[in-house]
């Protein structure tokens, strides 16, 4: 199935979803039943109200300036409290991704690098020069290690790239670029892109952003793009396709090559999104596993992202988005000429930016060097089998495809609910990640995961959680009724509801 959406207007394929989600809109707005709804969210939201603030009764909270600036050796005695209620769940392993590395030596090296730099901003090139050098050797560095030198010669294959804050940024800057490619190459003012339904939720906040109609495709049985699927959805306004490297719901690496040959044919850009693996494939691949091709040795890739800041192990804020030409990515760049302010230029959405967290990556970057990728991608690899294995021996679940190290499993047991899973882990103190379409559940393994004992402490925890929700259905509550209800179309709408509540929560005080 291919659901279309756009920014102006929304076009679904399957219109008994949008008809069920009208109606729903229509039936909050008579009085008893938006009664009815409201308690019910009131229900729901009280479980998650603890959890977005948790230290409301043991510390203060500051609605307004203090009178007089507070003691600093205060402030920050208050800050090493909250971080030390917040470490110990993440540096035992107990969270998927998030934190990649964590080794105290490592994050204090880190933290020293920023430091040095914590007044530098690359807006302003001509007074810290040493941080355009590091964002252009960060970009040398990941280029090379995606396939720079075997993209081919000429102008038309120089690999170039830009340092942004995160890995969302670099898929929105990519989707501008070829929006604005388009319209000057092509003359496409009603530009769409096609993607697998898989693709990270960037793309369709891209699409959203720059009026690009959103065409998304739903995966094979084999949770991969559906190249086939992806072609018929193509038309003359396509400006792009998107392949994962892998996709962050199921760990697997869509089919590249056939994307990347398709959109060659057809003139269009193929963006491969290797955010998550994209500082891990070219080493594991290295190592011996099979990883089949993705990145800039394929013909047909013209653009890339990759995030240092999950396994390049920098600091969180900084990633980065790979061209195949320069010519493409001028396309990235913002100028002005005639403000009264002055000639104004920056390659990214942000003016000013943190000159620290460039120096930081960098730092990082030049710490690990290959030798260190290697060993941390082989012992990361490693670990993501053995949880694997365990995973397809508990009684009950079942391993979503032909995952490396990204391991998403699902219920194989008829009135086994997996979010009743997930819940009853996070009793057992574990932070992982609920997927639906299907419903399932993953987990990134990090550098976290490889000490000893926590995978096999994850699988205990896991097989008892399976036999808790076995003996007890019904029992999940947090998150686990939102994400049942993430997965039946009419409630689509009332989770769109709870999920607005819980970004207003984040910001009440």
């Amino acid at each position: 199935m291919v659901s279309i959406t756009a920014k102006a207007k929304q076009r679904v394929v399957d219109t008994g979803e949008s008809l069920v989600s009208t109606l729903f809109e229509y039936a909050k707005k008579v009085p008893f039943v938006r009664d009815r709804i409201a308690a019910e969210y009131e229900k729901m939201m009280k479980d998650i109200a603890g959890q977005v603030r948790p230290y409301a009764a043991d510390y203060p909270t500051y609605t307004e300036l203090p009178e007089q600036g507070r003691d600093r050796e205060a402030i920050l005695e208050e800050m090493r409290n909250f971080h030390g209620l917040e470490a110990d769940r993440w540096k035992d392993g107990y969270v998927s991704g998030a934190v990649y590395h964590g080794d105290r030596e490592h994050t204090s090296f880190l933290d020293q690098a920023y430091a040095i730099h914590s007044q530098t901003n690359p807006l302003h090139s001509d007074l810290w020069p040493s941080v355009t050098k590091y964002e252009a050797e960060i970009v040398a560095m990941t280029a090379d290690m995606l396939g720079a030198k075997k993209a081919g010669s000429g102008p038309e294959n120089e690999v170039c790239g830009a340092v942004s804050s995160g890995g969302t940024e670099s898929i929105l800057l990519a989707m501008k670029t070829y929006r604005d490619w388009a319209k000057a190459e092509k003359g496409i003012t009603s530009p769409n892109m096609v993607i697998p339904n898989t693709a990270h939720a960037a793309f369709y906040k891209a699409a959203e952003f720059f009026d690009i109609q959103l065409r998304k495709v739903t995966v094979g049985a084999d949770c991969r793009a559906d190249v086939k699927g992806m072609k018929r959805a193509m038309d003359r306004n396509t400006i792009c396709l998107v392949g994962s490297a892998p996709a962050f719901p199921h760990g697997l690496v869509d089919p590249i090559e056939e994307l990347a040959e398709l959109a060659q044919k057809r003139k269009v850009g193929m963006h491969t999104d290797a955010c998550l693996g994209g500082f891990v494939l070219p080493w594991a691949r290295e190592l011996g596993y099979p990883v089949p091709p993705f990145d800039f040795a394929v013909p047909g890739v013209t653009s890339m992202s990759a995030d240092t800041h999950k396994y390049g192990y920098a600091a969180k804020g900084t990633s980065v988005v790979l061209y195949r030409s320069k010519a493409l990515r001028r396309h990235q760049w913002y100028t002005v000429t005639d403000w009264p302010g002055g000639i104004y230029f920056s390659p990214t959405f942000a003016g000013s930016r943190p000159g620290g967290l460039s120096a930081a990556c960098w730092a990082s970057m030049q710490a690990m060097g290959r030798e260190g990728y290697l060993d941390a991608t082989k012992r990361i690899v490693e670990t993501g089998q053995k949880i694997r294995r365990g995973i397809d021996a508990i009684l009950g679940l079942k391993v979503l495809g032909d995952p490396l190290w990204v391991v998403s499993f699902a219920s194989g047991e008829e009135g086994l609910n997996i979010y009743e899973v997930l819940d009853a882990m996070g009793k057992k103190h574990w932070n992982l990640n609920g997927l639906h379409r299907p419903p399932c559940v993953h987990l990134a393994v990090t550098l976290r995961h490889t000490k000893e004992g926590v995978a096999e402490r994850f699988l205990d925890d896991l097989r008892e959680a399976v036999e808790h929700t076995r003996a007890n259905p019904g029992e999940g509550s947090g998150m686990a009724p939102i994400y049942g209800l993430a997965g039946t179309i009419p409630a689509r709408g009332a989770v769109s509801d709870l999920l607005e509540m819980y970004l207003d929560a984040v910001y009440d005080l």
